[in-house]
């Protein structure tokens, strides 16, 4: 049996044994029980300048390799060429030569990334003295196994890529730069897994890229809404790195560049609509409760006497854009969103059973929807078979543009809202100025993420390419009644019964509008176009 795995004369096959001295099997226990002490003793980098060296590690790295090995749960932010990949790859390669029967699963926001992570974690094992090696098993681009069962694969951030496996650390690295989608179906599919045992580690390390999952998951431990242990780490804490530096970097990239890269500042895209200190200082919420699979998220439950308003944005379903709705406390002001619901799965002829659902729940809500495409079925379905009376009507008039209604029928009436340029303009410039004056309170953040990339693109503004706006559009729909001049009386409680007891009289009207009336006696009543009750004798 060839005492090298593939013909390789850094790598020892399995099987093979080595004899240590008695100093050698001293520096294995001091190397198991201190991995900071393994690191800068044993494991070699390849620097750009001297070749391959010692790995000596800086006072932040060491303290990522601690924070490792003492917390199930670490996510740390820190700027680029920093070497903190390099760091994890250190933890682990101790990690799998000390531990028996482990599985280590490297993700990154690419496939090439994250091989390029294996193939660096191979590099430094090549190196290490045979005596510290175990024996290898197989060892390949996306694997590697040693024969003390110890196992690291390398794959992509999805749900699919650890699907059905067992892991005893989960690696994210440049999490941030993971579309939100995935990043959120990967830990809706794999927490359960993770939360099963009782050592399983998760160590999220990336730059931020905007305000998407992975700033979720840095505020939520920052705040302690959640169990990860944070590590950020400044520019100047890299050695080499001064005021000097930081000038001549901001020359060679941008001064917005520098902030989110180095500084590691949490920025939104450029040119959005809503100011980009305000979006950094919203603060969402987690919901009090989560239905409908996850897409329905409540932060406030009704209360007695309050008023509610219901916008719905609807989209084909089933995989394309996603059908969404927020409903509004507009009581008093400031206005809240009080809870939302947006999902790519549900058909168009089924998503009016929720929303009349929901819009129950919350006090009869006020509903306006969205009518463009399959909206005016999603509308029509509401009043006619569900036969809620709660619809937002919507006059249009070629002077003055649409308008809310305050009648009930007519050629120029219609259930809902038929977005236009016009509309949509409005609708915007309201919601600047309702978040910008806290005078509309956003609690969710699937909704404060989309606004932070809801750009201005020329005349109009809509969401960054690959991005998505559907829970903004609510929010427009919204904003574009408040300054209606119908909007105030909708919002009070004695307007809203007079506007319902006229509904249910409209609604009378139309299915009898000469309905004749048994009496139980022998004679017949009838009702007549004005409402009066006649009687025919014998």
């Amino acid at each position: 049996m060839s005492e090298i795995y593939l013909n390789n004369p850094n790598l020892k096959s399995s099987g093979v044994e080595i004899g240590w001295t008695e100093e050698q099997a001293q520096e294995y226990v001091r190397c198991m029980e201190d991995p900071v002490y393994f690191v800068k003793t044993y494991m070699k980098i390849v620097n750009v300048d001297t070749g391959l060296v010692n790995f000596d590690l800086y006072p932040f790295q060491e303290k990522m390799i601690r924070s490792f090995t003492n917390n199930r749960f670490t996510i740390a932010k820190i700027g680029r060429q920093s070497g903190k990949s390099i760091t994890c790859i250190a933890f682990f390669l101790h990690y799998i030569l000390f531990n028996k029967d482990v599985s280590v699963a490297l993700l990154a926001n690419k496939l090439a990334t994250a091989r390029e992570l294996l193939s660096r974690l191979q590099m430094a094992y090549e190196h290490l003295p045979k005596w510290l090696q175990q024996g290898v098993v197989t060892w390949n681009k996306g694997n590697i196994e040693l024969e003390n069962g110890a196992k690291v694969m390398a794959a992509a951030t999805s749900s699919s890529a650890i699907r059905g496996g067992s892991y005893n650390i989960l690696f994210l690295d440049e999490f941030a730069f993971v579309p939100n989608e995935m990043a959120e179906e990967f830990f809706n599919s794999v927490y359960p897994t993770i939360s099963s045992g009782t050592s399983t580690k998760v160590i999220i390390v990336s730059t931020p890229a905007g305000m998407n999952h992975f700033y979720k998951l840095w505020v939520d431990s920052e705040e302690g809404r959640n169990s990860y242990n944070p590590i950020s780490v400044h520019w100047s804490e890299v050695p080499g790195r001064d005021e000097k530096w930081k000038q001549t970097t901001i020359k060679n990239t941008s001064a917005e560049q520098f902030r989110q890269e180095f500084d590691t500042e949490f920025l939104g895209s450029t040119n959005t609509l809503i100011n980009v200190t305000k979006l950094k200082n919203m603060a969402y919420r987690n919901p009090r409760q989560v239905l409908e699979d996850g897409s329905l998220k409540i932060y406030e439950q009704p209360k007695e006497g309050h008023i509610y308003i219901t916008t719905v944005d609807v989209s084909r379903g089933q995989g394309q854009d996603f059908s969404a709705l927020s409903i509004f406390d507009c009581t008093k002001m400031p206005y809240r969103q009080v809870a939302t619901y947006r999902s790519n799965e549900i058909p168009p002829m089924v998503y009016p059973n929720l929303i009349n659902r929901v819009g129950t729940l919350y006090n009869d809500s006020l509903i306006l929807v969205e009518i463009n495409d399959v909206g005016q079925q999603v509308s029509d379905i509401l009043y006619h078979d569900l036969e809620n009376t709660n619809l937002i009507s919507i006059s249009s008039d070629t002077r003055k543009g649409q308008t809310i209604s305050s009648g009930f029928g007519g050629k120029s009436t219609t259930l809902g809202i038929r977005t236009t340029k016009a509309t949509k303009k409005i609708g915007c410039m309201n919601m600047k100025s309702l978040i910008e004056e806290d005078k509309l309170l956003i609690r969710d953040f699937e909704t404060i993420n989309e606004l932070t990339t809801f750009i201005s693109k020329g005349p109009k503004y809509e969401a960054e390419k690959g991005r998505t706006d559907d829970l903004v559009d609510t929010l427009v729909l919204f904003s574009w009644m408040s300054t209606d001049p119908y909007f105030k009386s909708m919002c009070d409680i004695d307007t809203r019964n007079e506007i319902y007891e006229e509904r249910m009289r409209h609604l009378e009207e139309n299915m009898l509008p000469f309905g004749f009336i048994s009496n139980g006696v022998g004679g017949e009543s009838f009702v007549d176009a004005d409402g009066d009750l006649w009687t025919v004798s014998d």
